[in-house]
């Protein structure tokens, strides 16, 4: 029993691991130029800031972007919850029924806690995507948010780009 919660409680950490380099690798076109979406500052979508903040409805909708990722406080303490209650599991006593009781209740508000936080990720991307969205209504440069879902070399609809050069 034990064997399998630390396999699912790896595999959910590797899994955040790889969230966390698909979303700080993120990528915009404005006017054929690449632009990080997520730079180096503490929020996420703020190289999109100086482009976004000429629409206020644009603005409106990174902001809420924004506000709806600071909530990493939550995640982080219903998380040190859940490994608090794994590790006290596994450090009682094996004779006690409350080790497995400890354990089934660790994993299950980790697991619950992965549950909702990605959901309100998948939600709170909405905001972004509606927020280049405004902006592409009544601004110009376009911005086109560059998709990375399949990482192969294969074909993506956003990422085919037609060119015309020009020689004498």
């Amino acid at each position: 029993m034990a064997k399998r919660i630390i396999i699912v409680f790896f595999a959910l950490a590797l899994s955040q691991a790889t969230y966390a380099s698909k979303i700080c690798s993120r990528i915009a076109i404005i006017n054929n130029q690449e632009i990080l979406i997520d730079n180096n500052s503490l929020k996420k979508a703020e190289g999109l800031r100086f482009h976004l903040a000429k629409d206020e409805v644009a603005k409106s909708f990174l902001d809420r972007y924004q506000e709806g990722t600071t909530r990493i406080w939550h995640s982080a303490i219903i998380g040190t919850t859940g490994t608090g209650l794994i590790i006290g599991g596994l450090m009682s006593n094996s004779s006690s029924d409350n080790n497995s009781r400890l354990i089934l209740g660790g994993v299950s508000l980790l697991i619950i806690n992965y549950l909702v936080s990605q959901t309100l990720d998948y939600t709170n991307e909405f905001n972004l995507q509606k927020a280049v969205e405004e902006y592409n209504k009544r601004n110009l440069p376009k911005i086109y948010l560059k998709n990375h879902s399949n990482d192969d070399n294969s074909a993506n609809a956003s990422d085919i780009y037609l060119e015309k050069s020009w020689s004498f």
